[in-house]
């Protein structure tokens, strides 16, 4: 089992900079991926980017160029530094952690946070 708490989220103007830490507890030396979803308000969840254990980074094309993410193994954490934030980025951010099984069978676990708000102001 993985907990995750996400916070750092708040009201930002537009091209300004925000940086959302998430922490994650229980097992987290299971944890394989780890990540960054977000859902505006009447649309569905969307990726936005994720790190493997190895540091591998994705990035969805929509941030690009303005968020990184990074993660510390050691300590179970991953960060989403966001530069250059636009009124289309508002959403509630939430932390992702994947695990996967191999026996008796191969098997994904998603876990996540409760959210926490970005709002950027135009």
């Amino acid at each position: 089992q993985v907990q995750l708490v996400e916070s750092g989220g708040g009201l930002v103007q537009a091209g300004g900079p925000l940086r959302l830490p998430c922490a994650a507890s229980g097992s987290i030396f299971n944890i394989n991926i780890m990540g960054w979803y977000r859902q505006a308000p009447g649309k569905q969840r969307e990726f936005v980017a994720s790190i493997t254990t190895g540091g591998v980074t994705n990035h969805a094309d929509s941030v690009k160029g303005r968020f990184t993410i990074s993660r510390d193994n050691a300590r179970g954490t991953v960060s989403l530094r966001m530069n250059t934030l636009r009124p289309e980025d508002t959403a509630v951010y939430y932390c992702n952690a994947v695990v996967f099984t191999v026996t008796p069978e191969l098997k994904r676990y998603d876990y996540w946070g409760q959210g926490t708000q970005v709002t950027v102001s135009s």
